[in-house]
């Protein structure tokens, strides 16, 4: 079963309604498994600091066996999780 946490210092209040069912939707179709088997938490209000900053943010972590193991496929997935989850929470490129 793919693990999927989103991890962001945006308010609750800031994050689109149903961002756990649409991370679900998208993480099932860029890892190729059924939304079913997914497990999506996604935690808001956290402190963070990334490169330095404390402006908004996220990291996303990304658990799952026989999908993300070459470089390749790793640069793919990211690239697709990075395209939703600026989208979604409306960070720059940057953060």
């Amino acid at each position: 079963m793919p693990f999927v946490e989103l991890e962001t210092n945006l308010p609750a209040g800031q994050l689109p309604p149903g961002l756990a069912q649409e991370l679900c939707a998208a993480a099932a179709d860029i890892l190729g498994k059924p939304a079913e088997r997914m497990n999506v938490t996604v935690r808001s209000g956290l402190s963070m600091v990334v490169a330095g900053s404390a402006e908004p943010c996220a990291q996303l972590v990304v658990s799952t066996i026989g999908v993300v193991g070459t470089a390749e496929q790793n640069q793919r997935h990211s690239a697709r999780f990075f395209d939703f989850l600026t989208a979604q929470l409306g960070l720059g490129t940057e953060r």
